[in-house]
């Protein structure tokens, strides 16, 4: 398999994998034009598909975490009829050799506890590639990393993402562009929650400093019910509605 990187000069006419076709698409490569001078790496699969990898600097990432000095996967994606092919592992370990290349400490991703979830690393496969769990939030959600510097300090989250909670009653969203579905399926469930009377908060999070202040360990997407944590997959409407009647 042969990869693409997407840079400022050729993203306007490449394909980002994931990404929902018109304005879905052009607001995160909005989102990603942003992030290149900060250090952020796209790579992609030449044959058109979910495959690719996107990291960034640690201190640059969208996320409440201390890891200076580390990368950080913002996705590792394959899926669909390129899964199954070893092209997760090839693009880790282009992430890999980066980070060597540029003496970082290692790399760290965001999974989940015990089992994958829903636009959540896979832990068996991290597991499998060395990666060990170096803080575990309450709601299930763990920071994995793997060193590259023996001396290093692992990453961790910040206090208020490792114990999320906010204080407002009903549901309270926090969401970046960083994904393209989040465009999407936002305006749906806010339109949807309107119609049904069902309070609804959505705060849209458009700069990084207030994405490392966010009382969750997932900026992407970090649905809250009467203050506590729900989810981090992203909601249709009828999922929300489901949700609420819950």
């Amino acid at each position: 398999m042969e990869y693409i990187r997407i840079t400022k000069e050729n993203i306007d006419k490449e394909h980002i994998c994931c990404a929902m076709s018109g304005q879905q698409s052009l607001a995160k490569k909005e989102w990603l034009k942003q992030r290149f001078a900060e250090g952020l790496v796209f790579y992609r699969s030449a044959e058109r598909g979910k495959c690719f990898i996107e990291y960034i600097p640690a201190e640059n990432a969208w996320v409440p975490i201390d890891a200076a000095g580390w990368l950080y996967i913002n996705c590792l994606w394959v899926s669909g009829s390129l899964k199954g092919h070893g092209y997760s592992s090839d693009l880790l370990e282009e992430c890999l050799r980066d980070a060597k290349a540029q003496g970082k400490n290692g790399v760290c991703i965001l999974c989940a506890e015990g089992r994958k979830r829903e636009f959540l690393a896979d832990p068996k496969f991290l597991t499998h590639k060395g990666f060990k769990v170096s803080d575990i939030s309450d709601c299930g959600i763990n920071l994995m990393y793997l060193p590259l510097a023996e001396s290093a300090q692992p990453p961790r989250f910040k206090d208020y993402a490792k114990h999320p909670k906010v204080e407002e009653n009903g549901f309270v969203l926090y969401y970046t562009d960083q994904c393209p579905y989040t465009y999407y399926w936002v305006p749906k469930v806010q339109e949807a929650a309107k119609e049904h009377g069902i309070p609804f908060k959505a705060i849209h999070i458009t700069e990084k400093e207030t994405a490392q202040n966010v009382p969750a360990p997932v900026t992407t997407y970090a649905l809250f019910r009467d203050g506590k944590f729900v989810t981090q997959s992203i909601q249709s409407d009828k999922k929300f509605l489901k949700l609420a009647a819950e």
